[in-house]
């Protein structure tokens, strides 16, 4: 039988520098769910070019928006990096480039390029499920979130 061996963290992005590779429709997808869960990160976005949505979403965070191409020297200072370009050879590049110098990678859709994935989230006051498939099944951990928000009691929000 095949194990989920995935280490579950939550981490405060608040004090950590993300990356994130990319302008369309992925880089909104992750952008949306990380600042929906830390509303407070430090994100910057590297793309030549950025969809409005995209911006939109951009404007409600901390978010630094470059115009430009990937190169490698947008990794200094990062702690975590996401590659959600639809070109398979800067995403490996980046994956490559994050290797070497020891930071957190998660190349969208592609798993044998993720040190991480951004799994379903449910957030009720302090706290705070984190729902993994390993990647198996997006559909069952979209089903496991629904039920969780279902389950958990609003009474959660007061927690002190």
């Amino acid at each position: 039988m095949e194990r989920n061996n995935l280490y579950p963290v939550f981490l405060k992005v608040r004090q950590l520098e993300v990356l994130i590779i990319g302008g369309g429709c992925v880089a909104e997808e992750k952008l949306r769910f990380l600042l929906k869960s830390s509303p407070d990160a430090n994100v910057t976005m590297v793309s030549p070019m950025f969809r409005k949505a995209t911006i939109a979403v951009a404007q409600t965070g901390n978010v630094n928006r470059i115009e430009g191409v990937y190169h490698k020297d947008y990794l200094e200072g990062k702690h975590m990096v996401v590659a959600t370009t639809d070109r398979p050879e800067v995403n490996i590049q980046v994956y490559q480039d994050c290797r070497a110098q020891s930071k957190l990678v998660n190349v969208a859709d592609n798993p044998p390029y993720c040190d991480f994935y951004m799994g379903g989230i449910v957030t009720k006051g302090h706290v705070k499920v984190a729902i993994s498939t390993n990647g198996k099944s997006p559909t069952t951990a979209k089903r496991l979130r629904q039920f969780f928000e279902d389950v958990i009691p609003r009474e959660y929000r007061r927690l002190g």
